[in-house]
């Protein structure tokens, strides 16, 4: 095999990108390619070569993830690919390994990333970590159960408003939901703000609402409109809420928004608030797909970075098989002031993969649900209980955009 993975060097960011994107079938436009400097980490990046010909690879930002009770350091892995004319040839496996190699060396306990197929990332110790839903209202039918009288007040902005305003009521969220990670300014700018009109799809530009009460901001709203007269979508792109009055109120725009046929948003939380504010939850046609996808590489620093909603101590016997060194019997134990993890030779309560440990992290899936998988042993009665007495989170997990 000629492929090789190596950093990227100077100058080279550009063929790079272009042998990215056609990887993915795409292009890597000029004006695009000045926006992704923005907010690339050159030396974060990793080049598939064949001698010295650039044939794909990936990336990776440097975020802070949310996790219950607090957040941990986390790469989010970006725009890996490789030539069709390169594939089936072990690139990618070198690709993951040279890249977790690097994500360990940094310090940071997870990888993080969206898949363009689940099936792939999970060969390399990705699970599940978050789910999304999707939802397509007629609005014909977006009636509520009860009716929602305004509390605040809505009003449309300007991109430099909303720069202003934006970031921190997103914080405000970030802070308590796990699955969420943070936004520098350049990132606001290149990835939520910014509106190319090659990336409409043939929609209208976006639009900025803030949601206020007595002045003080609790929402916001970027949303386009899509279609003709006859059959026009309202399009959310990002709705945040601080309060249940701005949830309600912002959805209430969105349903009551003349003109419009159908609402459509995508990048939902799976426990959505609509499911209990709607008349008619049938005609939310909500429907729920893969959403971030969660490596564990440092065990004891990924379990003592969150909170947990029990006092025990369960050892779990975690296996590895593209990571042996990460794999091995590990304690848990809550009943002090802080969690602690250590390696032990006790024995086991629980044995899972490390996908399944990723699954259970942030709280998207219980040990019920793995159990029910077939993904998990109990070797100790009563450890999937135990197991998610310790997990129990009061929400989902839910990160609202693809990086």
């Amino acid at each position: 095999m000629s492929i090789r993975i190596r950093s990227l060097a100077d100058g080279e960011l550009r063929a790079w990108s272009q042998a990215v994107y056609t990887a993915f079938g795409g292009e890597s436009r000029d004006d695009d390619f000045a926006s992704f400097e923005r907010i690339a980490e050159p030396d974060r990046i990793l080049a598939a070569v064949d001698g010295e010909v650039i044939v794909g690879g990936g990336g990776a930002f440097t975020y802070r993830l949310t996790v219950p009770g607090g957040e941990i350091g986390a790469a989010g892995v970006t725009a890996v690919g490789i030539l069709p004319t390169h594939r089936r040839q072990g690139a990618l496996t070198q690709l993951m390994q040279a890249q977790l190699d690097d994500v360990a060396r940094r310090g940071e306990p997870v990888a993080i990333l969206w898949a363009s197929e689940g099936s792939i990332y999970q060969r390399f110790g990705y699970g599940l970590a978050a789910v999304e839903a999707r939802l397509e209202v007629p609005r014909a039918r977006s009636a509520f159960r009860l009716a929602i009288e305004p509390e605040g007040a809505t009003r449309m902005v300007t991109r430099a408003m909303a720069a202003q305003q934006f970031p921190a009521v997103y914080e405000a969220i970030r802070a308590v939901t796990p699955g969420f990670f943070d936004r520098s300014s350049a990132w606001w700018d290149v990835e939520v703000l910014d509106d190319p009109e090659h990336h409409r799809r043939g929609a209208g530009p976006k639009r900025f609402l803030l949601y206020e009460v007595g002045g003080q901001v609790e929402g916001y709203l970027i949303y386009r409109t899509a279609g003709d007269w006859e059959k026009r979508a309202l399009e959310v792109r990002e709705l945040m809420a601080t309060s249940p009055r701005a949830t309600r109120g912002l959805w209430r725009f969105c349903f009551g928004h003349d003109l419009i046929t159908t609402i459509r948003a995508g990048f939902q939380p799976v426990d959505h608030p609509l499911l209990l504010l709607a008349a008619e939850p049938r005609h939310l046609e909500l429907k729920v797909g893969d959403a971030l996808w969660l490596r564990i590489l440092d065990v004891a620093g990924v379990l003592s970075g969150r909170s947990y909603a029990a006092s025990d101590r369960l050892v779990m016997e975690i296996a590895d098989s593209f990571r042996p060194q990460t794999a091995g019997r590990w304690a848990l134990d809550t009943t002090g002031d802080v969690p602690h993890v250590e390696r032990t030779d006790e024995p086991a309560d629980i044995a899972l993969d490390i996908n399944d440990l990723a699954c259970l992290y942030l709280g998207a899936f219980s040990a019920g649900d793995l159990a029910r998988a077939g993904r998990t042993t109990e070797a100790t009665d009563g450890a999937w209980a135990r197991l998610d007495a310790l997990f129990h989170t009061d929400r989902k997990p839910w990160c609202p955009q693809v990086f």
